[in-house]
């Protein structure tokens, strides 16, 4: 039996959103969205969206913003458990967005916090969702200093080609290590900043109302329903978006940047153990699959499972903003809450794949997306 009722998600009609909704109330749960519709993942249309449909009719459905008092108020009525995902996720958009992003991510969780703090409700247990964006470039190993935390790559170094992570004390190359949730956090986008201020937030004001917030720290989530229209955010998507519209993959400095890819079925089971057990309480979790992939394998099996042969070119540009690597270190997750992802990339990415074959084939906006980084000198 489970121990709350009422969960609200905030962003519930967003690709993890949803798909949490669906799994809560095969569980038993009662559970309310909260979601503006945004049409940079869900279309000129919402009700046409694929992930809204997921859920119509099924969950109670408030059309609402999180930066409106209102909105929240309406929301929050005898909700035992809110599950906070509603943001801005682009971290190259985050860095010419600035407005946008602090205040959807840091003022829509502040009012929020503020509603909790000062009027009545029924709330017992915060979930927020945090990034692996806030580490930065995460944590690495200096043969002569030993474990550092490098700050942002210099241009002076990317300028000529040089894309490795430098030791911040001796400017040597360094060695990636998976990235631990006591690792010094340092995002290097305005997206991992508000990250890092919303999870803070929470804790600070949780801790102060003895309201339990348990924060998740996801790594890059993939898997069928997430936005095919977004061409600001989803490696995954924005290639399989290029590749069904048989356009060349532009792969960012020499392909070799990687990230841990996580299956989306994990990451739902992860944020549930997080309602459901007392010791995630207080906490911050990694969520990924502790294994780091490089960019241009995940462009080469994309091409291989599509069957659509499209040029690969390693553009040696960068964006101001992305960091090399980052991978988690999942032990924290699999010792206190009993974690185990259950899907390894090449499971996920063929249900991926599998999914968008059976999908409208989406108008490629990746291109705009590229110049107006490059407009504000953001894309060197």
């Amino acid at each position: 039996m489970n121990k709350y009722s009422n969960v609200l998600i905030t962003g519930g009609a967003g690709f993890i959103g949803s798909n949490l909704a669906i799994k809560l109330l095969n569980n038993g749960y009662n559970v309310r969205v909260l979601d503006n519709m945004s049409k940079q993942i869900h279309g000129e249309n919402y009700k046409e969206s694929p992930l809204y449909k997921n859920i119509e009719g099924k969950v109670e459905f408030v059309l609402g913003d999180v930066r409106n008092k209102e909105d929240w108020e309406k929301a929050l009525k005898d909700i035992d458990v809110i599950v906070h995902l509603a943001a801005e996720t682009g971290t190259g958009q985050s860095m010419y967005e600035i407005e946008r992003y602090t205040d959807v991510n840091i003022k829509g969780t502040a009012i929020m916090l503020d509603l909790l703090t000062n009027e009545k409700h029924d709330v017992k247990k915060i979930i927020i969702a945090s990034s692996r964006a806030i580490y930065g470039e995460g944590k690495y190993l200096c043969k002569k200093h030993g474990t550092v935390y490098p700050l942002a790559r210099e241009e002076k170094y990317l300028s000529k080609g040089d894309f490795n992570v430098k030791c911040p004390i001796c400017e040597n190359n360094v060695e990636l290590v998976g990235t631990t949730e006591d690792s010094a956090i340092h995002p290097t986008s305005i997206y991992g900043f508000t990250k890092q201020a919303q999870e803070q937030m929470c804790m600070i004001v949780g801790k102060s109302l003895n309201l339990p917030v348990v924060a998740f720290r996801y790594q890059n989530v993939f898997g069928p329903g997430q936005s095919l229209k977004n061409p600001y955010t989803g490696i995954l998507s924005i290639f399989s978006t290029r590749i069904k519209n048989k356009n060349n993959i532009d792969i960012f400095e020499d392909g070799l940047e990687s990230r841990d890819f996580v299956y989306i079925d994990d990451v739902v089971d992860a944020t549930i153990l997080g309602i459901e057990k007392e010791e995630a309480d207080y906490e911050s979790f990694n969520v990924g699959t502790g294994i780091p992939i490089n960019v241009i394998t995940v462009a080469k099996i994309l091409k291989e499972k599509y069957g659509i042969d499209v040029p690969i070119n390693i553009t040696k540009n960068y964006r101001l903003g992305d960091i090399r690597h980052n991978y988690a270190d999942i032990s924290k997750i699999r010792k206190k809450l009993g974690f185990e992802p259950r899907f390894n990339f090449e499971e996920g990415i063929s249900k991926f794949v599998d999914w968008v074959n059976t999908q409208v084939i989406e108008k490629d906006n990746y291109d705009k997306s590229i110049a107006e980084m490059k407009k504000k000198g953001l894309y060197k």
